[in-house]
C-alpha cells in the first residue's frame, strides 16, 4: 500500500521516517518529495508498505503523531492526477 505522510518537518531524512514506519511493519520504500529547483523538501512523502494490514495499522496509529514538533498527517495515497497543464 502506498502512503501518504504529510506535515513533515523540512529537515526530517528518509531514514528517519522509514524508521518510524518500519515499527509497524515492512517498509518497502520511502520518498521524501523535493523541489526540482532547490532540492529543498517539501514537507511530505509517500511510505510503501508491501502488506496492507500492516499499512493500515501504521496509518491509524501514526496519523496525528508528533514528529520533530509537528503533526504528521498520514493516510492512504490517492493515484495521482494527471495535471493537463504539463
Amino acid at each position: 500500500m502506498n502512503i501518504y505522510v504529510g506535515n513533515l518537518d523540512y529537515n526530517l531524512q528518509e531514514s528517519e521516517l522509514e524508521k518510524i514506519f518500519s515499527e509497524y511493519g515492512e517498509v518497502a520504500s520511502v520518498k521524501i518529495i523535493k523541489d526540482k529547483y532547490t532540492g529543498k523538501a517539501k514537507g511530505f512523502g509517500f511510505v510503501e508498505m508491501p502488506d496492507d494490514e500492516e499499512a493500515n495499522n501504521a496509518i491509524e496509529e501514526l496519523n496525528g503523531t508528533e514528529v520533530s514538533g509537528r503533526q504528521m498527517k498520514v493516510n492512504k495515497a490517492r493515484p495521482r492526477r494527471e495535471n493537463p497543464n504539463r
